[in-house]
């Protein structure tokens, strides 16, 4: 099940040339010092936003804050299964998190 989230997870990052996929034990993706989607060892994926917009997405997508290793991430929305049905509509959230990642001052 891991191995098949974890290919999803892959085809989603090859829908975003702008940025490439982090990590062989821990995937992720980063930009200007900051990671902004992590794919868990439940096989969750998680996107970070900002705080509003971050609010906004757990309404709209019936979701949750991301856990990952017990940790809660600051920013970061859980991804429901529901949504991984659609890379290409999923891409445009992962871009929007790499955009605003890339809007803050780098680390």
């Amino acid at each position: 099940m891991w191995d098949k989230k974890l290919e999803v997870y892959d085809q989603l990052i090859d829908k975003c040339p702008r940025f490439k996929r982090k990590g062989k034990t821990m995937p992720y993706t980063s930009a200007n010092g900051y990671m902004f989607s992590l794919f868990n060892k439940d096989g969750e994926i998680g996107i970070r936003f900002s705080k509003e917009t971050q609010k906004a997405y757990i309404e709209k997508f019936n979701s949750t804050i991301y856990k990952s290793y017990g940790a809660v991430m600051k920013g970061y929305v859980l991804i429901p299964d529901s949504m991984l049905q659609d890379l290409d509509a999923l891409a445009v959230y992962l871009n929007e998190s790499y955009d605003y990642v890339i809007s803050l001052d780098p680390k």
